[in-house]
């Protein structure tokens, strides 16, 4: 089998017609590193050592559209052709697949050789607009230690701002609702953690009314949000729409005379404003870009997890009384009340302790993620891998790991296609050994990513869906109106986690005192 040495012109009709065919950032990343020259070659035969490759009949464009249609199915069959290690060329890249878990550990420690950063610096550079990191000295590593405000006790600090946030946007517009009524959960879901998420972050503006204008921002990174799968495929923004005029919107509202307006914002903002100033090279517009794109990393996937925790939740009721059960009895324990007008306050240690919530919003983020964890090879290089199994590597091929196969293997996950709120604990207790094939799994959930490329807000993001659950649970009755199943979106497969296919009606009302 060889690679078939094919020069393919970009701009020719077929390309223009079909840009980018997976419409993925994972899938159709090629032209980023397309040579200046306007034609690409795609050259030579295999090496040895090198995996079997599936390189479909369409010249650039290979597997790209049977791997965007279901890439779940698709990687699978090859599995079971090709085994557990193989090439696909999708959109002129390659991609080697590892799909056995055990191997996933080879990949992650060899962060020298198989590199992250390249690939997610040229994604967030072009999508956000900015300029890339690598242009300004130390700037890369400032920014990775600003997330320190994000972990350890700085973690225990904006849980708590955001948890007042979450209950005064709760107390502001539900207080009123003693009888039932009626919404769409997953636009609930956005006005309430993009509001709360917002103002924890960078504050607002106190002289002016803050709740419409992050409504104005909210709607608008929606529309930009809509198209961002295209941006990060390298589709040029020109032929998307609105989306470079909502983009700049945007961003005005992140420079720096905008931001000095905003009160009561978090450390982590204000360090990343600290750091920005030193660069007086960085246009005020890259500045703001630097600060959109965080926001876009703080809620874009917090957004629909919150979502599909809320709806598994809801459409089971053993999960819902479960999950109720341990709030309202840590309520009791601590003497908090429950209903609207009283304020919960959770320490760390209590919000870690809530094993049936942490449980079902585990299970749900097994069940909605998507993402592809992606390293590109800096060298020519020699993959080793358990038994002494050998795996050939050109410079600037892509490796990739699915962890969505992973979730849903029936041999780590028994009926994994069913929602088991309790399947994330062991006698009481947390529970973290799964195994597969009589062996233990070193990685068994990978929502967010794995070794250097692992999302470091994974920490505050789980708390926040955790604070929304256990106000939501506190302080509301609630229910589904709607009975349908809803699906996933899988246009946004790679992403993260996927969004659900359509909207549900569900109801809710302050819960009675006497409960």
């Amino acid at each position: 089998m060889s690679r078939v040495a094919r020069c393919i012109d970009p701009d020719s009709p077929a390309a223009l017609r079909d840009p980018c065919p997976c419409g993925q950032l994972l899938q159709a990343e090629a032209s980023w590193s397309r040579p200046k020259r306007r034609r690409r070659w795609i050259l030579g035969p295999r090496r040895t050592g090198e995996p079997p490759l599936i390189n479909g009949w369409i010249p650039f464009i290979g597997k790209a559209l049977t791997f965007k249609k279901d890439a779940f199915n698709f990687l699978i069959a090859q599995q079971r052709k090709f085994g557990d290690v193989f090439t696909v060329h999708i959109a002129g890249r390659y991609i080697t697949f590892i799909m056995d878990p055990f191997q996933y550990v080879y990949v992650i420690r060899n962060s020298k050789q198989l590199d992250f950063f390249e690939f997610a610096n040229k994604m967030a550079s072009k999508s956000f607009s900015y300029p890339s990191l690598l242009d300004f000295p130390n700037l890369k590593e400032r920014i990775q230690r600003n997330y320190k405000y994000l972990q350890g006790e700085a973690l225990g600090i904006i849980s708590d701002h955001m948890m007042k946030n979450l209950q005064h946007i709760f107390e502001w517009k539900y207080s009123q609702a003693t009888d039932w009524k009626t919404e769409k959960m997953y636009k609930f879901c956005s006005f309430l953690m993009f509001e709360a998420s917002f103002i924890t972050l960078y504050g607002r503006d106190p002289a002016a009314d803050g709740y419409n204008v992050i409504s104005e921002i909210r709607d608008k990174f929606t529309k930009f949000d809509a198209n961002f799968p295209y941006l990060v495929a390298n589709i040029p923004i020109q032929l998307l729409g609105a989306t470079k005029k909502v983009r700049k919107e945007l961003i005005h509202h992140f420079l720096p005379w905008n931001m000095a307006k905003w009160m009561g914002g978090s450390e982590v903002i204000q360090d990343r404003k600290d750091i920005l100033e030193k660069y007086e090279l960085l246009q005020d517009s890259d500045k703001a870009a630097h600060h959109f794109a965080f926001l876009w990393a703080s809620v874009g996937n917090t957004i629909p997890a919150t979502f599909w925790a809320t709806y598994y939740v809801l459409r089971h009721p053993e999960a819902l009384a479960a999950v109720r059960d341990e709030i309202d009895h840590l309520l009791q324990s601590t003497g908090q009340k429950k209903g609207s007008g009283y304020n919960i306050h959770l320490t760390r240690e209590q919000l870690d302790n809530l094993v049936y919530l942490e449980s079902a919003l585990n299970e749900s983020l097994r069940m909605c993620s998507s993402s592809m964890n992606i390293r590109i090879s800096q060298e020519d290089y020699i993959l080793k891998l358990e038994g002494n199994r050998e795996v050939s590597l050109r410079k600037g091929d892509w490796i990739a790991l699915y962890p969505q196969i992973l979730h849903m293997d029936p041999e780590v996950y028994e009926d994994p296609k069913e929602y088991k709120f309790d399947r994330f604990i062991e006698n009481g207790k947390k529970k973290n050994t799964f195994y597969k094939g009589g062996r233990k799994l070193k990685y068994f959930l990978m929502p967010f990513g794995s070794g250097i490329s692992m999302c470091p807000g994974r920490f505050f993001a789980m708390n926040e869906i955790k604070l929304f659950l256990i106000v939501l649970l506190a302080h509301f009755d609630i229910e589904l109106v709607e009975k349908k199943p809803i699906g996933l979106d899988n246009s946004r497969f790679g992403l993260g986690i996927l969004f659900p296919d359509s909207d549900i009606v569900f109801r809710y009302k302050i819960r009675s005192l006497e409960e």
